[in-house]
């Protein structure tokens, strides 16, 4: 991933601590979106605007096409499927007046739930010109680090668990795990169509709305309602404002979220942004050995 540090200073050890190092502060709360108890769906979008944003999540794991209909375990998922994905994430970070952007790119199996992300430190997080590129491996309920620093030898990957992350993992590995990023939508509440655009050359439909973590966490699949749990107990308000983008076929192509934590510090927004592309694309993730899997302390920056 590239990385854009707008302004170098102490805060921005803080801000990565926090996106990338996995510094989440049990006191820190999301100040999100307003948002009702009421689903709604704008009548510009019709009444399916709603349901098309709620079938997100399984219309990339292959278990409902575009239309809603199901498809059998094991069987064909049909043209509205995606199945895997190339993904390129952004995350944005803004705390006191200064703001860090992580880039990155990687694949994702949504049937798996299993993905491979690259992400570079800023600088000031590092405490050096230059860096080697911290690989992330994702799997439900697990995160796993090489190159991680803070004292961890660079031949071993750190493993977090997910589920006991305040964030849930949705912005400590500087990346939205990108089925979290869908799962997140079975939880909106209300929903506005924006309308028709183009994102790199495809045809999409924007919708706006607020989505309600513990809803979310309920009605998402076994493998990612742990985490999501985690996130709705941990921030401080329930919704979380976005914007999801689906094609034709109902396969989400982007979607940004926009979360807002407040603790002892400044305020801290974080946007993350996850697009989806080259749908078919090859994945292939092999998790650490136990003995490749580092146990000792971590340095504390």
């Amino acid at each position: 991933m590239l990385v854009r540090q707008h302004r170098s200073k102490g805060g921005a050890r803080a801000v990565c601590a926090l996106a990338v190092a996995g510094v989440m502060a049990a006191t820190g709360g999301c100040s999100g979106g307003g948002g009702g108890d009421r689903a709604v769906a704008d009548e510009r979008g019709g009444a399916d605007s709603l349901d098309a944003v709620h079938r997100a999540a399984a219309v990339l794991a292959g278990t409902v096409t575009g239309t809603g209909t199901a498809v059998m375990s094991g069987a064909a998922a049909g043209p509205g499927a995606a199945g895997s994905a190339e993904v390129r994430t952004t995350m944005e970070t803004a705390a006191g007046g200064t703001r860090v952007t992580i880039r990155g790119r990687g694949v994702y199996d949504f049937r798996h739930r299993t993905g491979r992300l690259t992400v570079v430190l800023p600088e000031g997080a590092a405490g050096a010109d230059e860096r080697r590129p911290v690989t992330e491996l994702l799997a439900p309920g697990a995160l796993y680090m090489m190159n991680r620093g803070a004292g961890v030898p660079a031949d071993k990957w750190v493993r977090v668990d997910t589920t006991t992350l305040a964030d849930g993992n949705l912005v400590t590995g500087g990346a939205t795990d990108p089925m979290a990023a869908a799962e997140l939508l079975r939880g909106a509440d209300r929903v506005t169509y924006v309308g028709r655009t183009v994102l790199d050359g495809v045809p999409v439909r924007h919708y706006r709305g607020t989505t309600d973590l513990g809803r979310a966490a309920r009605e998402a699949a076994p493998e990612s309602r742990g985490a999501l749990r985690a996130a709705a107990k941990g921030f401080r308000r329930d919704t979380v404002r976005f914007d999801a983008y689906l094609d034709d076929q109902g396969r989400l192509r982007k979607v940004r979220h926009r979360f807002g934590f407040a603790g002892e510090g400044p305020a801290v927004e974080v946007v993350s942004t996850t697009l989806l592309y080259g749908f078919g694309a090859p994945v292939s993730v092999r998790l650490p050995d136990d003995r490749d899997i580092y146990t000792g302390r971590i340095r504390q920056r």
